[in-house]
């Protein structure tokens, strides 16, 4: 080998002595000073660290995903590199980071390792084209029956999703008691552009309603033909914009909205929302069982108003305990989680504050952002799993 500034070839070891014998300098510091000048970290041994990381829930590694974008090796041996999550509401982002982190460091010479993060959010594969809505993913929230709190859930959902960086829309289809814009403190509409109508942003989040549209206190009497045309037009006529989620608030039970909005939009899928006690599980459960007959995705159940915790630190389970996890298992669905009671909640819907703006840390608000965490890792799964093919039969 021959070692640069010493000109003989001799073995690796004997030319460093000689090297360290004619300049003078100590045998470990020549070693030193050549690996620093030769020895080079390669991308090709960055990728191979990172393919040994697994996507928890895709369960493929991060190179074959394509999630590691602009990679750099800087001369300080700082390896830099971008994650492309598959949602900005990636609930195992730490555990991600951790051994994306680890599996870089293993590399021989890394100093240290640089993460940022982005995301693409998948689009579902289901044709839209003939409502002309760019929209990536939608998704219903429904219940069986009302006072269970569905249109919380909707709401903080949507609330959670586009503080974790996602374009969000909010379609108040609960034509007959549509309260979302109270919950959102939004009075009125933005002026119509043609004949377009622009959607309120409140919270970084597209919302339309009927409860924008006519007079406070008007009651709504619509026949099936008028509520399909509402809702066809509140997916037609709105300018939405490119959206990663539009989340869906429906109308109580098993009746004529769901029916249209399930014709006129396809669905990524649809969630669940129930009370712990055997009545409202019942009609959840045919509530759950219509969207499976219409052919849409269930992607959970959320139990609300699960428990009351009490200043003296015992739990009251008013509603009952157990039903939505039971629920779950009998219908073989994901349970996404439990909600606990909060008059935070109540107060924050009638003053236009969700909760997870008014008490973000608050154990409503976390239980809340966890089950938007999970609704959007289930879609991103499900939409890198689908084949997405137009099957087409061809006749001899």
């Amino acid at each position: 080998m021959k070692v640069e500034g010493c000109g003989d070839e001799a073995s690796f070891t004997t030319a460093f002595r000689l090297c360290a014998d004619e300049h003078g300098t100590p045998l470990n510091a020549s070693i030193l000073t050549w690996k620093n000048k030769h020895m080079t970290i390669t991308k090709e041994a960055i990728l191979a660290a990172l393919s040994k990381v697994q996507e928890p829930e895709l369960n493929k590694d991060l190179v074959t995903l394509n999630m590691i974008r602009e990679l750099q090796i800087a001369d300080n041996n700082v390896v830099s590199f971008t994650i492309m999550l598959t949602t900005p509401a990636c609930p195992l982002r730490g555990q991600i980071e951790k051994e994306a982190r680890q599996a870089v460091m293993s590399v021989e010479d890394v100093k240290s390792v640089n993460i940022k993060w982005d995301s693409d959010v998948p689009n579902d594969g289901r044709m839209r084209g003939l409502l002309n809505m760019p929209i990536r993913n939608a998704i219903a929230v429904g219940s069986g029956k009302g006072g269970v709190g569905k249109s919380t859930v909707a709401v903080n959902i949507a609330v959670a999703l586009a503080q974790s960086g996602a374009r969000v829309g909010l379609m108040d289809a609960d034509i007959y008691g549509p309260n979302i814009p109270t919950m959102l403190g939004v009075e009125k509409l933005p002026p119509p552009k043609g004949q377009r109508l622009i959607p309120a942003l409140a919270y970084d989040i597209k919302m339309i309603s009927m409860g924008l549209l006519v007079k406070p206190g008007q009651p709504l009497i619509w026949r099936g033909p008028m509520l399909n045309s509402a809702i066809r037009q509140f997916l037609g006529d709105v300018e939405w914009g490119e959206l990663d989620y539009l989340i869906v608030d429906l109308p109580p039970g098993t009746g004529d909205a769901s029916l249209s909005l399930a014709q006129a939009l396809p669905l990524s899928g649809a969630v669940i929302v129930t009370l712990p006690q055997l009545v409202s599980l019942e009609d959840a459960s045919r509530g759950l069982n219509m969207f499976r007959t219409l052919e849409v995705p269930i992607l959970g159940i959320v139990e609300n108003m699960s428990y009351l915790d009490l200043p003296d630190g015992t739990r009251m389970d008013i509603f009952g305990s157990g039903g939505g996890e039971q629920l779950a298992q009998a219908t073989q669905s994901n349970f996404l989680g439990k909600v606990p009671i909060d008059q935070n909640v109540r107060i924050g819907g009638d003053s236009g504050k969700p909760i997870l703006v008014s008490y973000p840390d608050s154990p409503v608000a976390i239980a809340l952002r966890t089950i938007a965490q999970k609704v959007a890792a289930q879609v991103s799964v499900a939409a890198l799993s689908a084949k997405n093919e137009l099957p087409i039969n061809i006749v001899e």
